[in-house]
């Protein structure tokens, strides 16, 4: 007792600042997380008293075609455009090591569209950009090309939003390119002198000691993705169309909570998704042990 109360006398000051988060963390996500826990288990409309229906939401939601087809798009998106936008992303980064003339002018234009990432603006941008008038066609037809309305078309409409994911590439570059500062220079030089080339410097030198870098990107990206929504929402019109080609999992999420009102359904699918991210990272963080090196 007289432990604890030593304790509290030495930390209490701490914690009466921590108070104002702490009540906010309690209030907006502890609170909210339970309700939608226990509303995953009802049939709940928003106007009526949720009605306790245990598993039913979780078995239909894994019955429902609709639901299997905006996880294989999310998967798509994410195990497609994560990889690419790392690797987009690290490109850039060695190629403004080099120090050029003018790369802080680069450096800030290649970041800023991730300034605005899942912006309404830039979704909307993008809509006019992969249209049937829009800006790619008009730069096919100057060649002689016909195009066509890339976004109207399910083959290519996923890939759009991918390529919208791989232009906001700007955080991963940054990030990457603390990580390349960090590699010792005489590294390099010592493997110039034994007669190695730029190749095999990279694979040999620069990518084992970026690794971490590479890992943070990895499961920053993985999260990411596999929560997008705004891009979906507003170049498919809301609809995840044409034939459920960008109907992303939380895009479906939002069309049976908002505007099916079926919010029981949603809550379940939203905790599926909780547990599916978690997974995932888990499945990052104990394959890191194999291919992620520390200098130490």
């Amino acid at each position: 007792m007289t432990y604890m109360k030593a304790w509290w006398h030495k930390n209490w000051v701490g914690y009466l600042f921590l108070t104002p988060w702490l009540l906010g963390i309690l209030a907006f996500t502890a609170i909210p997380m339970g309700a939608s826990l226990y509303l995953s288990f009802t049939k709940y409309d928003m106007f009526t008293a949720p009605e306790w229906i245990g598993l039913k939401n979780y078995l239909s939601m894994f019955n429902d075609p609709k639901w299997q087809s905006s996880v294989l798009v999310t998967l798509k998106y994410v195990f497609l455009g994560v990889p690419l936008q790392l690797t987009f992303a690290l490109s850039v980064a060695l190629l403004l090591k080099r120090g050029i003339r003018g790369v802080g002018i680069y450096r800030a234009m290649y970041y800023v569209p991730s300034l605005f990432g899942g912006s309404v603006a830039v979704a909307i941008l993008w809509r006019q950009i992969f249209g049937g008038d829009g800006l790619v066609n008009n730069l096919l037809g100057s060649i002689g090309i016909k195009g066509m309305n890339w976004i109207s078309n399910p083959d290519s409409a996923l890939y759009t939003l991918i390529i919208l994911m791989i232009w906001q590439f700007g955080s991963s570059m940054v990030i990457f390119l603390a990580g390349l500062k960090q590699v010792p220079i005489e590294l390099y030089e010592s493997s110039t002198i034994d007669g190695a080339g730029p190749v095999k410097q990279f694979f040999a030198i620069t990518l084992p000691l970026i690794t971490p870098v590479v890992f943070f990107n990895l499961v920053m990206g993985i999260i990411g993705a596999f929560q997008a929504f705004t891009s979906a929402y507003i170049v498919s019109g809301g609809s995840g169309g044409p034939l459920d080609s960008t109907l992303f999992y939380t895009l479906y999420l939002y069309q049976k909570g908002f505007t099916h009102f079926q919010m029981g359904f949603a809550s379940a699918m939203a905790w599926f998704l909780l547990v599916v991210i978690a997974f995932v990272t888990a499945l990052v963080f104990v394959s890191s042990k194999r291919w992620v090196y520390y200098q130490e």
